[in-house]
């Protein structure tokens, strides 16, 4: 069924309505259990839920997977999105006509973002140049067949400098043929309403969605209204300060300002809403619960749970910890993937395991700002001394870490940290040991009050084959650590006896079980080396192609590895650092000590 029928039922009976957005996982167990994840929300009664195409084209064959089986096996009413980024026509053609094969008659026509590697936005050969060129391509060639939803921008397309200018883009778009408009997260409502009101008066009559996404976790929320440009309202800002550094408080809020925002949008004559849900459930359920648009959870029937992935662990916390300093939302398994004590990571299991933002693996700043940070490295010795450069915090991010200051517990080992990457162990991720820290310690302290929190000594770098012999050779004298280590190719080397998850964070708080948040686990580890692999020729293309600078990120990319290590014994502070640091000398090392 078409989605602008579904719209225009809806607002007959003069009822509220929505719908869920999804991306594509990153993982094929992540991918099974966002079906699952699907199949149980569509029970949440949405409209339609729809599958973004990701930036850059970059999923769009897993996109057009995810539509058909959504559509075809789970029937699902679904909306497939399609960008122009780097899709031809004749790629185009082929997505159109899969989902038409499968049942599919809804289409988000979108321009897309620029391709990886560009900050400005110019059109493939044989491609499109606007949405509005993909509206009317696909009304050419299927008619009425499709129902087509574009994108509309509250605050203004990120693009454009004249607020005319949009109004006339979005009327443009729809007189080609779109029957109704998603719009651009924000978070002030009356903004929005006055938009829509000015779109009426344009003569813009197509329905509107305002698009609303929950906060899920302080850092993702910064993350996304800072690469969206996106106003924050004072209140909102100042509510978020005092709670920032707890993840379940800062969920709570997501939750309540959702609910309080989708109210002021009813009151103001609005009944539909589009969530980006980030393939995350529980704060959309909570949401609709809070508005009464769904029963509570307690007076549904819950649907059967895969006994491997819910019934038996669901009430388990885990997360590996390599994406750290990439800012993922934490998810626990099934619908208690959301929840978590202190979340930063993802687990390769969860449908939302992936970018907060949806991009993709890339710098997160324009090839001018880069440039600026990290300046023409000629040497490997000159980007260990730029890591180095991190840990003093005399630049503000490299490719693997884009928040401008190191965590607070990251203090107590700045300086070894900044030693050991001047030793040639390029690093881009680490905790220490923590034996029994109160968990309201305002450095190492989560959950709940009243408990105690542990965690391994941690770290995570890339290191060039023989500094990896070296630390290898080392390892084999210290029956405490464990490592993995692999290089772009995928070839693994470890000393770790099972495949199963090391904890390298726990807790124990009163009246719980001991709570395991953090763990290293081979699957996540290899699933995050194709984008911590990946950031390397992100970095690479900033610079001319034959440049020195090139070719140094290059071969690095090409014949480092990245590993990861951790000391087992809690209790030991310094033997993480000390064994690295009495590791065998490289030629790096000498090169980098002349």
């Amino acid at each position: 069924m078409k989605i602008i029928d579904k719209i225009r039922r809806a607002e007959d009976d003069n009822r509220p309505f929505w719908s869920f957005e999804y991306f594509p996982p990153k993982t094929t167990a992540g991918v099974q259990n966002l079906f699952e994840r699907m199949e149980r929300m569509y029970n949440l009664g949405p409209e339609f839920v729809d599958i973004t195409w990701n930036a850059g084209g970059t999923s769009s064959d897993l996109t057009s997977e995810l539509v058909a089986t959504a559509q075809s096996v789970y029937g699902l009413e679904t909306c497939m999105h399609l960008t122009c980024t780097n899709m031809p026509k004749e790629k185009i053609d082929i997505a159109l006509k899969a989902a038409k094969a499968c049942g599919n008659q809804n289409i988000l026509a979108l321009r897309g973002d620029p391709p990886r590697g560009q900050t400005e936005w110019v059109s493939c050969d044989n491609g499109f140049l606007y949405a509005s060129d993909l509206v009317a391509y696909i009304r050419e060639q299927y008619g009425d067949y499709f129902s087509i939803g574009v994108a509309g921008y509250p605050e203004g397309h990120l693009d454009s400098t004249d607020k005319e200018e949009d109004f006339r883009w979005l009327k443009f778009k729809v007189d080609q043929g779109a029957d109704f408009i998603v719009t651009q997260l924000f978070y002030d409502t009356t903004l929005f309403l006055d938009w829509v009101k000015e779109c009426r008066v344009r003569g813009i009559t197509v329905p509107i969605l305002p698009g609303i996404m929950p906060i899920q976790s302080y850092g993702g929320f910064n993350r996304m209204t800072s690469l969206c440009k996106t106003f924050v309202p004072n209140a909102i800002r100042d509510a978020l300060e005092p709670i920032k550094e707890d993840d379940q408080a800062v969920k709570d809020f997501g939750v309540k300002l959702a609910v309080q925002m989708c109210k002021d949008i009813r009151a103001g004559g609005v009944n539909g809403f589009h969530f980006y849900t980030l393939n995350l459930e529980k704060s959309t359920r909570l949401i609709l619960e809070g508005l009464a648009f769904v029963a509570p959870r307690e007076n549904i029937r819950s649907l059967p749970w895969n006994p491997s992935l819910s019934k038996k662990r669901e009430k388990e916390n885990v997360r590996p910890i390599f994406w750290k300093n990439r800012i993922k939302s934490y998810v626990n398994r099934t619908e208690a993937w959301d929840e978590f004590p202190n979340g930063r990571w993802g687990d390769s299991r969860s449908p939302a395991f992936g970018e907060l933002d949806g991009y993709g693996t890339s710098l997160k700043v324009s090839t001018k700002e880069a440039i600026d940070l990290w300046g023409h490295p000629q040497s490997p010795a000159d980007v260990a001394q730029l890591f180095a450069k991190y840990c003093h915090g005399e630049i503000k991010s490299i490719p693997w870490s884009d928040e401008s200051s190191l965590y607070p517990e990251t203090d107590a080992i700045r300086e070894q940290l900044a030693r050991i990457n001047r030793l040639g162990y390029l690093t881009i991720n680490s905790q220490p040991a923590v034996n029994g820290a109160r968990s309201d310690d305002k450095v190492h302290g989560w959950g709940p009050k009243n408990g105690y929190v542990y965690q391994k000594a941690y770290l995570e770098f890339f290191v060039s084959p023989e500094n990896l012999n070296d630390l290898v050779a080392k390892i084999e004298e210290e029956p405490q650590i464990t490592y993995y280590a692999v290089n772009k190719r995928g070839d693994l080397r470890t000393n770790s006896q099972n495949d199963g998850p090391n904890a390298v964070t726990w807790g124990v708080f009163v009246g719980k079980e001991i709570v395991q948040p953090t763990v290293v686990e081979v699957v996540s580890f290899m699933a995050w080396k194709d984008e911590a692999f990946e950031l390397w020729s992100e970095w690479s293309k900033i610079y001319e192609a034959e440049s020195t600078s090139a070719e140094v990120i290059d071969t690095i990319r090409d014949q480092w590895y990245l590993v990861n290590v951790v000391h087992n014994d809690f209790q030991d502070q310094d033997g993480l650092f000390r064994v690295l640091e009495s590791a065998k000398s490289s030629s790096l090392v000498n090169d980098l000590l002349r």
